[in-house]
């Protein structure tokens, strides 16, 4: 995914689902220096990885 799309995604009133590494993840901030995302995954671990390693998933609600 590319900074601009992550952007979006945080912005949105719709939830999209986003992965890393074929996981499940919330998007909780952007670092547009680095290009990296700040994440939670499902056990709610928080952890930076590079915008470009999400995956954009289905819009789950509008």
């Amino acid at each position: 995914m590319d900074y601009y799309r992550a952007e979006e995604i945080i912005n949105s009133e719709a939830t999209i689902e986003v992965f890393y590494n074929k996981h499940s993840v919330w998007i909780h901030n952007l670092d547009p220096r680095k290009e990296m995302a700040q994440v939670s995954n499902t056990l709610e671990e928080m952890f930076d990885v590079p915008v470009t390693d999400l995956k954009e998933g289905n819009v789950l609600s509008e």
